[in-house]
């Protein structure tokens, strides 16, 4: 009998047991919760009810504390394992798509792709997205301001969210998905992301049921909250994007890219254009993307960004946007805005840049495609 193998190097979970003091702030499927834990003190959790049970004040928990302890992650939460004295009931009714998979905390959903879903005939007869405008953004902060942008221009569009796996996988996670429920025709979570009104297994038929099933007239796709990044020209999660332009393209969308501008990011390769625009609209991108910039950012900035964009490849026009009227919208948001920790105040310029990218998805349905 041989020995089992170890495991890889680094891939470790830091448990702990602790019990809930307190109770914070709920939303969606999520529950803020205060943990006293005897090896760490107090530590703020954060539990997702229909996976791990509903917590209450003296149960004892079960905690996935690994990130928690480096400081990373959006939130700074532990995470919540199991309530093991209040575990949720088994899952009924239908559903075949798992995941999270063969991960300790699978979960299996019905997705809108598979077969026995009412929508299964729709997705497989579907051939394209019909022209729709699709506004792909590196980090989940941008939804709220590319969905300002769409509305301050054409308030009656319906708008659907498509929810890629590169950060935070429940949806639940979100708190601004929460706070804009009633500003979205819905939410599509792709990929292992999860809990959205429509689940399916990639992005492809994620955009389709976009169109499709939820009649959405501009979809926006970006990553779940939180973003994974090294510093590195390729490893960053935000890569994605430009996969999600190609989706666009292979079904005959219109993709439109929320660059990613700030002269507030102490770090230069994120100054002017990011250098996550710059690599995942420009290199990985390869059926090209509309790439959106504002007007009124400043002569400096603006002068930057001119210069950053001047290598784009010739697929990748780039339209400057109108934006008057913008800084209020974003301004009005239900959703307080932050990118970084930073605001509206102390970021104006990537708020701007996405809200400007919904502002031109809207145009393009308005007034058609600019001219060549």
């Amino acid at each position: 009998m041989t020995d089992a193998p170890s495991p890889a190097p680094g891939s470790r979970i830091r448990w702990r047991r602790g019990r809930v003091t307190e109770l914070g702030r709920a939303w969606r499927d999520a529950q803020e919760l205060t943990v006293e834990v005897p090896e760490d003190g107090t530590v703020k959790a954060l539990a997702h009810p229909s996976l791990v049970g509903t917590p209450q004040v003296d149960d004892e928990v079960l905690l996935n504390t690994t990130a928690w302890a480096q400081r990373l992650g959006t939130g700074g939460y532990a995470l919540v394992v199991a309530v093991p004295d209040r575990l949720p009931p088994d899952p009924t009714g239908p559903g075949h798509l798992v995941k999270g998979r063969y991960t300790p905390l699978q979960v299996t959903v019905q997705g809108v792709d598979e077969q026995d879903t009412p929508h299964h005939e729709t997705i497989a007869g579907a051939e394209d997205l019909d022209g729709m405008p699709v506004v792909v953004a590196d980090l989940h902060s941008a939804l709220p301001a590319v969905l300002a942008g769409v509305h301050v221009t054409d308030p009656a569009l319906r708008v659907a969210y498509v929810m890629t796996d590169g950060g935070a996988l429940p949806a639940a996670f979100s708190r601004t998905l929460d706070t804009l429920a009633g500003s979205l025709a819905g939410v599509v979570t792709v990929g292992q992301a999860f809990g959205g009104d429509v689940e399916a297994v990639t992005v492809h038929t994620g955009l389709l049921a976009a169109r499709h099933v939820l009649r959405a007239d501009v979809a926006i796709v970006t990553q779940g909250p939180g973003n994974l990044g090294t510093g590195t020209p390729w490893g960053f999660s935000g890569v994605a994007a430009g996969e999600a332009c190609n989706a666009v393209h292979v079904l005959g969308g219109r993709a439109v890219g929320a660059l990613r501008i700030s002269d507030a990011d102490p770090r230069p390769r994120h100054r002017g254009v990011s250098h996550h625009s710059l690599t995942a609209f420009g290199r990985v991108a390869l059926g090209g993307v509309t790439l959106v910039a504002p007007r009124g950012l400043g002569s400096d900035l603006g002068t930057q960004v001119e210069e950053d964009l001047a290598g784009q490849p010739e697929r990748n026009p780039v339209e400057w946007v109108d934006s008057i009227g913008l800084e209020d919208a974003l301004a009005a948001s239900p959703v307080r805005l932050s990118t970084m920790g930073r605001g509206l105040a102390e970021d104006r310029a990537y708020f701007l840049a996405a809200a400007a990218a919904g502002r031109f998805a809207a145009q393009l349905l308005l007034f058609g495609p600019p001219p060549a």
